[in-house]
């Protein structure tokens, strides 16, 4: 026996009665049916009304971002006209492109390429690199420093061409190229480090052999590699002490190693404890560990005495390896011992065997919590400095 069609089903469901459900008296005859039949229609009345209020707002919030677009649209278009009239222009820096001047290059359509507002900062800071560079090439070529009012060279870090040596990665990463080259060729025909002088270890190495060191890691030019291991052969005798913390002034001629007499003989904290970035990373790149050694020795006989606060006094024996009475401060003498802490603990890439330094930073920068104070009226937060138990409001870094 077949079964019936939809259509006939429904036809049959109206023949039946189906019709009284639309009959006014079926809801007037009861309350509940006319409630609910006045509920349906109130719930379809609201429900289609609020369809329609929120497709209006939709449209008005489309609209307002339509024209905000389209408003700086107009407004970028405007600026880089303007530049375009006012000759900023973006540029391109390609070393190896002989057909630049400076190995800078303009173009003026590749404004559209880029942030325009960028793009004028950026001229503006190499603009600012080539006014002071052009000035120490013209009045202090070769010297340490220029002293700009009176327009002299001056050696006040023994004539290693300070300077120079710590601009190369900063030229070369803005594309001086025709700067870099001179300053390079400086480098290799010029720069002498057999000096009967008496050089600062601590900036000598973050100076010389940190520049030379990212000359070549940007180059790949071996003359900076060469250069960098010359002086540092030269600091190495620093650290043949008892205790393996370096002594702060070395003969680079002849090898002497001592610490200043006002120190009281004594080595300073920022001073033997600034040296382990550099001298790693030589050692990485000839493949001769004992430049890595040295300072990684004199960090641990740190380490051995290193306070539960993590606050070191700024003098330390080089003899007994111990501190002496002195103050404690993250400012001059003190504050990039912590620093490096952290760096080395990161350059090691964080493995277990560099564990310990990650380990004396925390702990430092706990005990740092013990040196902020809040000024008085102005409550503005501050690190102090600490000589044994008593600290002094000398404001180290206003935070």
């Amino acid at each position: 026996m077949g079964k019936k069609s939809s259509s006939s089903s429904s036809s049959s469901v109206w023949s039946r009665g189906g019709w009284r459900y639309l009959h006014p008296s079926r809801y007037l005859n009861s309350p509940k049916r006319l409630t609910f039949l006045l509920f349906l229609f109130l719930f379809l009345n609201y429900f289609l009304w609020d369809r329609r209020s929120l497709s209006s707002a939709h449209q008005l919030k489309v609209t307002e971002l339509n024209q905000q677009v389209t408003s700086l649209q107009n407004e970028v278009e405007e600026l880089k006209s303007k530049l375009r009239g006012s000759d900023v222009q973006r540029k391109i820096i390609r070393f190896g492109d002989n057909n630049s001047n400076n190995n800078v290059k303009k173009n003026e359509g590749d404004l559209d390429d880029g942030d325009p507002i960028s793009i004028e900062r950026r001229q503006k800071v190499i603009d600012a690199m080539l006014h002071a560079w052009n000035s120490y090439e013209k009045y202090a070529w070769g010297h340490d420093e220029l002293e700009p009012q009176t327009k002299n060279g001056v050696d006040s870090f023994g004539g290693l061409g300070a300077t120079l040596v710590d601009s190369l990665d900063t030229l070369f990463i803005m594309g001086l190229k025709e700067q870099f080259q001179r300053a390079r060729e400086w480098v290799a025909n010029s720069l002498d480090f057999n000096k009967d002088y008496e050089a600062s270890v601590f900036e000598t190495t973050i100076r010389i052999v940190g520049g030379l060191l990212s000359a070549f890691d940007l180059s790949g030019d071996d003359i900076f590699l060469q250069k960098a291991r010359d002086i540092a052969d030269r600091l190495l005798p620093a650290w043949n002490t008892e205790s393996g913390i370096p002594y702060n002034r070395i003969n680079l001629a002849h090898g002497h190693a001592h610490n200043l007499r006002w120190t009281g003989g004594n080595c300073i904290l920022a001073d033997s404890g600034t040296e382990q970035l550099e001298f790693i990373a030589l050692s990485q790149r000839i493949k001769d560990a004992k430049y890595q050694q040295k300072v990684e020795n004199g960090i641990k006989s740190v380490h051995k005495i290193f306070p539960s606060d993590g606050l070191l006094p700024i003098y330390i024996n080089p003899h007994s390896g111990t501190t002496s009475h002195s103050t404690i401060t993250f400012g001059a003498m003190g504050d990039s011992f912590y620093e490096y802490l952290l760096k080395a603990w990161i350059q090691g890439n964080k493995t277990e065997a560099v564990k310990y330094y990650r380990n004396m930073w925390e702990t430092s920068m706990k005990g740092l919590q013990s040196l902020i104070r809040k000024s008085t009226p102005s409550s503005f937060t501050y690190i102090c400095e600490k000589t044994g138990n008593s600290t002094s409001d000398k404001v180290v870094i206003s935070i």
